[in-house]
Order: structure tokens, then sequence, then C-alpha cells
């Protein structure tokens, strides 16, 4: 039982699809690896339970931090920004907007949220505003993607600024990938099938399934190229990580004159699509545009597909890592 929980923290323990809560108004407990997951409201969603398994799987336990909130935004009493800060599409006003790259998390309770963290997941999700990118864009326009959270989008900058700046162990998954490349001044894809259009080429939905009605639309599968040296090297051993779990129609599309170095890519229809990023300047901050957590849940749970994905193994590998990472930093 956890006696004591940090101000700022709440812990959320997620097996076998159940939930624990445990109480905010205590101290953490020593000799438990304690992993952060950057906030979300919907803990229902299977970005944020794989998440938790994943780390549960590896001796961790996973930790939902507390909404990031800006003192330049207005939020109603459940925590949801005010209306005047997002536009008719749903992503953040371009004034807010500006305002949190600006001033990073200096106007923010980032240091409530972060007491006690070592290392931070950031889950898949939405598409993230595009007036957060270092040169703002028009959204893509597609009614059918429209898919911003724009309080959301407000936490996890913030927390992703600081993790940069305090050099805290960082694994971002999907947007996760995403949100970093945006805090460090990558250009993004806004919407895959239409880059490919543009250009001319056939895209086959290799990234993301394309949806048939309403059935459940699962992962896409496929191989990933990684880069030699670097830290998703280190961490796989592998040139070739093969079948990931993809779920996703944005992609970072550059990451020209920033401190991100490409270390996974594949190659689809000739055009080559990021798959990993790294911040050269870190210790551990490290962006992945798939889904392991996923194929570690298909394997726990022994779904009739499971072998269409990567293996339990080398999915379990990220997770084994920020692990130790964590184990390291209290140890010292």
């Amino acid at each position: 039982m956890i006696r004591k929980l940090s101000l700022g923290i709440r812990v959320f323990i997620c097996f076998a699809g159940f939930m624990v809560s445990c109480s905010s108004t205590e101290e953490i407990e020593g000799g438990k690896v304690y992993i952060g997951i950057s906030w979300r409201a919907d803990l229902s969603n299977e970005f944020y339970t794989n998440v938790c398994k994943a780390i549960i799987q590896a001796g961790g336990t996973p930790v939902l931090l507390q909404q990031v909130k800006s003192d330049d935004a207005e939020y109603d009493d459940n925590g949801k920004l005010k209306a005047g800060y997002i536009s008719e599409n749903d992503y953040l006003e371009s004034d807010i907007a500006e305002k949190v790259k600006l001033y990073s998390y200096k106007h923010s309770n980032i240091s409530d949220v972060m007491q006690n963290v070592n290392a931070v997941v950031f889950t898949g999700g939405e598409d993230i505003s595009p007036t957060l990118l270092d040169t703002p864009e028009e959204w893509h326009g597609i009614e059918a993607e429209k898919d911003y959270n724009a309080t959301r989008d407000i936490s996890d900058y913030i927390l992703m600024s600081y993790c940069i700046d305090k050099d805290i162990a960082v694994l971002g998954f999907c947007r996760g990938m995403q949100m970093l490349s945006v805090v460090s001044g990558a250009t993004v894809i806004q919407d895959i099938p239409t880059y490919f259009a543009d250009q001319g080429i056939m895209y086959n939905y290799e990234h993301r399934n394309e949806k048939v009605g309403d059935e459940y639309r699962d992962y896409a599968p496929h191989d990933v190229t990684v880069s030699v040296p670097s830290i998703l090297y280190d961490i796989v051993d592998t040139t070739t990580i093969y079948n990931v779990p993809s779920w996703h129609h944005q992609a970072v599309k550059s990451v020209e004159n920033t401190p991100l170095m490409v270390t996974g890519v594949r190659e689809t229809q000739g055009l080559p699509i990021i798959e990993a990023v790294e911040r050269k300047d870190k210790s551990f901050i490290l962006g992945l545009q798939f889904h392991p957590e996923a194929a570690i849940v298909k394997n726990l749970e022994n779904a009739a597909n499971k072998n269409k994905f990567m293996d339990y193994d080398t999915s379990m590998k990220f997770f084994y890592k920020l692990v130790s990472l964590v184990k390291d930093k209290q140890n010292r």
C-alpha cells in the first residue's frame, strides 16, 4: 500500500482492466520506482491504460501527473480551458499559444506537478494545435480528422518544455513524439494522406488503417529502420524493428535546425516517414511514433493477432530502460 504520495501526484495502477486511485495528500513511499505519465482526462483510453500495464510489467509504478496549467489562461471548475482560448475548430487560439511558447513553464504550476518525478511517459492521443508550431500554421481543414484538445496541449507543451530544460528522462509515444518535436522546433505533416496526394504518390495507409464503417480500427504493422549509433539502437540492439503497432495520420516532417536527431525511419512508397527522434543535447529524451505498449498488451491478453506485431521482448525493452534509469537516479 502506498503510504505517502507527494503533493501534485496521483497514482493510478492499471492492470487487467482495473484502476486503483490513491490519495494525493501524502508523500511517496521509498523503495518503489515511480514513472510519471503526462496528464490526460480520459483514463479509460487504451493509449493510457496500455502504458500503465507496460510500466507495471517492467517493475515500475505508473503515476498520473496532475494537469499542468498556464498562469496566462483561465480554466473552468473541471480544469478545462475556457472557451475564449479555444478556436472554433477546437485548437488553441494564437494569443495563448504564443504565451505558452514564450514563457514555457515559467508561468505555470509545474513545480508542484513535478515533485519527486525522475521520468515521464507522454502518451498518444489528439493532434497538436498548429498554433503551437514554431512557425504557426492553419489547421489542415479536414473535418473528419478534426481532433484537438487545447487543454491537454497546454499541459503537455509546458511539461515537455520543463523535462527538456531539466534533462528529465522522457519516453514519448505517437503524440508524445510529436509534442517533443514541436517543442524542439520541428515541422509537422498535418495529414499523411494529403501529404502523399500533394506529391502525386499513392498512399496505402501503412501508418494507420483506413477506417471502415464503425468497426474497431486496430493498429497497422510496419517495420522501422534504426540508425546507429543512437539511444534507440542501444535499447533494441537491432537495425530493424519489425511490425511496430502504428496509429497516426500526422508525422514529424523535418528536424532541420533543431536539437533533434532522427533515429528511426519507415520508407513509405519512396518517402521517408520519421518514426523516432532523440534530443542530441540531453541524457535520455526519446520519441517513438509507434506504440510498443500496444504490442505488450496484445501479448498479455493473448490477442488473436498478437503475432502480427512486434514481439513482447523487444517491446518491453523501452520500459525496462526507463525503470532502470529511475532506479539509477534514486540510488545516487
